[in-house]
């Protein structure tokens, strides 16, 4: 395994090699360096701490959008307090927009699973779990297969290589809950409980899964793990920047000329990339604004957007986030209230109900944009958007109800007049009403033909 070249965005860890019909398997992955890393480690009998200081040398960020520094993660943990340590891979890729997990977790799983088996090595850990997306296909059985080629090649198990360290991971399959996601639900989920949030503190370091100390990181973080112990901090500091260390793999969609995954080196020039790699928008339209990292980061108009690095200080000098790395381009023409609407939509259908500003508020934001959309919106309704969002602010357990009023409160910073023409004329300013369908009609009329004479629940709620 050695640093990567300079190539089209930038220096590569995981898109530096033709991808076949057989480029996942161990034979191909080693072939390609892998797992020197641990032999590395494990021949030289290189101390768990060391692992972590090396890690937290690299100035490694993590990739699933907090960018929060994955070495001081690990550092916390009292690694001789007599209790057992898991170690969980985050691979619940539920962002609206964001895909490039699936790409890790299908080309390079063998990859994800040596860092993780490496992070459970730093951490003493002696069962990892992998939290999978349910709606995954081949990402699981790519991932299950190397889990079998890894125990049959002696990498996982009881004694790996000999060395006294043993390790067995368990590969779980969600049931398609966004907010499980989010670390301490997954850890519920993982119990066999309802994926809910949970306060904090304590810090799941402290008491995460089954009550004891847990680290959670996403699927890229730990895959950049073997880069770091194979080759050393130092030299992967030399690759980004010097606060975003590194490469950001990034998908991209929406009306963008070449959609797909992108492998960048932190500090690229944000317009080179949408325009020369990405090919500019379809149809050759203008770009209007961009969502950055994931529907919960805010947009960045194409004005924003000039000067702008991909990195986390640039990005949020401009005013939001690299965040999940899942980028959506949208071209001129579209309108954004409808936009408001489709990202209100997923969030309200997504809470789990657990915090009542977040289960009130989401659906209330919802139904006031969908009166907005349907023609029958109200002066009072923009302000109205703009208070449910303040309550939501902070008075949550979990951040879902944060990001949705941020997404749709910079949607309404940036656009305002298009909701207010909207209201005023009762149609978009880009061609027309969107027809809103209620995906509870049929069950309401079945309700009432049940119950006769009694009030709906969901007509007191439409006074809002």
């Amino acid at each position: 395994m050695t640093l990567p070249a300079q190539v089209g965005t930038g220096r590569k860890f995981f898109m530096n090699f033709p991808v076949t019909a057989d480029s996942h398997t161990l034979a191909a992955y080693r072939g390609r360096g892998g797992y020197q890393a641990l032999a590395k480690v494990l021949s030289t009998g290189m101390a768990p701490t060391d692992v972590t200081k090396e890690v937290t040398a690299s100035g490694i960020l993590g990739h699933g959008g907090a960018a929060f520094p994955a070495g001081r993660k690990w550092g916390v943990v009292k690694l001789d307090d007599g209790e057992p340590h898991y170690v969980c891979m985050n691979a619940d890729e539920g962002e609206p927009g964001t895909f490039k997990d699936r790409w890790l977790l299908e080309h390079v799983p063998h990859m994800c699973l040596e860092g993780l088996i490496l992070a459970s090595y730093a951490l003493k850990g002696r069962h990892a779990f992998i939290y999978i997306r349910g709606e995954f296909d081949l990402p699981w059985r790519r991932m299950r297969d190397a889990i079998e080629e890894a125990y049959a090649a002696g990498l996982l198990g009881e004694n790996i290589q000999g060395s006294g360290f043993s390790l067995d991971v368990v590969l779980y399959r969600g049931a398609g809950s966004y907010v499980c996601g989010e670390a301490s639900a997954m850890l519920a989920s993982l119990e066999g409980k309802k994926g809910w949030p949970r306060n904090r503190p304590p810090r799941l370091t402290v008491k995460g899964l089954y009550q004891r100390p847990t680290v959670v990181n996403n699927v890229e973080t730990l895959a950049n793990v073997p880069i770091i112990i194979a080759e050393g901090a130092e030299a992967f500091r030399k690759v980004g920047t010097a606060k975003s260390p590194g490469t950001q793999m990034i998908s991209i969609s929406g009306h963008i000329a070449r959609p797909g995954v992108y492998e960048v080196e932190y500090g690229y020039s944000w317009e080179r990339f949408l325009y020369e790699d990405c090919g500019g928008m379809q149809g050759g339209k203008a770009l209007k604004c961009v969502i950055p990292g994931g529907v919960s980061t805010k947009i960045l108009s194409a004005e924003e957007l000039k000067g702008v690095t991909l990195d986390h200080n640039s990005a949020l000098a401009a005013g939001s986030q690299v965040g999940s790395g899942g980028m959506i381009a949208i071209a001129e023409g579209t309108c954004m209230v409808r936009l408001a609407r489709v990202i209100q939509r997923f969030y309200h259908h997504e809470s789990c109900g657990q915090c009542t500003p977040c289960r009130e508020g989401m659906g209330w934001m919802e139904r006031v944009l969908d009166r907005i959309v349907r023609g029958q919106g109200r002066p009072e309704d923009i302000d109205r958007l703009y208070h449910i969002s303040t309550a939501n602010d902070g008075t949550t357990i979990c951040s879902l109800g944060d990001s949705a009023g941020y997404a749709v409160t910079a949607i309404l910073d940036h656009y305002r007049e298009e909701f207010e023409y909207y209201i005023a004329n009762g149609r978009s300013m880009h061609d027309g009403t969107l027809t809103v369908t209620d995906p509870f009609a049929e069950s309401l009329a079945r309700w009432h033909a049940a119950h006769p004479g009694a009030l709906s629940p969901t007509l007191a709620a439409g006074a809002h």
